[in-house]
């Protein structure tokens, strides 16, 4: 039961995110009235943590979580305190914490109901975190890594469409990372790996628009390749600045 009430919780949260950009708190005056209603110290607690949460006090929000969840361990608002604490860290831009926060929450709890929208902010997350294709790659890798495992364990979550667009946008990205490599290591006069540059590009994300860029390339690439190729047998390669080749 009380698995079931924190992924509703967490998925109201996130429509309410996608929708309106407001914040609330899982709207929980709906999670009230399926569960005894708090009282004392623990209403006040849960009452002070949403009105941070609402104003965007991030960090005051999640002490006042923490609190709940450290306090009244028992209570099914620990879970979802738990849970808003991670969110907290997502709202104010905090992502590589909110990460571990999610991380947490999904190994503690790995058949708890809510576990496809952690896996879901773990891969927005790595979405936020992504950089230009001429920078390292890294995020983005691990952000199409998340989000496919979200398609694999949980193919019927409400997160999959978006998760699916993301993905395309992660490739792009990918595969517009691999013409620019190309592109610099030709313009260095690196050939040959100007051309595996290519071509693996072409193989690997052959549905982006960086691939169509590149069909056009290829010849001039291989035979430029092969130029490289010939002049390192020979003994007659020189580097980008004239230098013979060691």
């Amino acid at each position: 039961m009380k698995s079931r009430l924190v992924l509703l919780l967490c998925c109201l949260t996130f429509l309410l995110a996608a929708c309106g950009g407001e914040h609330q708190g899982g709207l929980l005056s709906w999670f009230k009235k399926k569960e005894e209603e708090p009282s004392g110290e623990l209403a006040q607690l849960i009452q002070k943590a949403l009105r941070y949460y609402r104003k965007g006090y991030w960090e005051m929000a999640e002490e006042t979580f923490r609190t709940i969840r450290d306090r009244y361990p028992d209570s099914p608002y620990a879970l979802w305190a738990e849970l808003k604490m991670a969110d907290c860290k997502f709202y104010a831009k905090q992502y590589l914490e909110a990460i571990v926060l999610y991380e947490e929450f999904e190994k503690l709890h790995p058949t708890n109901e809510a576990i496809p929208y952690v896996v879901f902010q773990i891969g927005t997350c790595y979405y936020k975190l992504m950089l230009p294709p001429d920078r390292d790659q890294s995020f983005t890798k691990k952000m199409i890594e998340t989000y496919e495992r979200l398609l694999r364990q949980f193919p019927d979550s409400p997160y999959v469409l978006e998760a699916k667009k993301r993905i395309r946008e992660g490739r792009e990205t990918l595969g517009a990372h691999e013409l620019y490599v190309a592109r610099f290591y030709h313009r260095t006069r690196r050939y040959r790996a100007a051309y595996y540059r290519i071509l693996y590009l072409l193989q690997t994300y052959p549905e982006t628009q960086a691939a169509a860029k590149a069909r056009p390339l290829v010849q001039d690439y291989y035979v430029k390749a092969l130029e490289e190729t010939k002049a390192l047998a020979e003994g007659t390669l020189k580097d980008y600045w004239g230098r013979p080749f060691r």
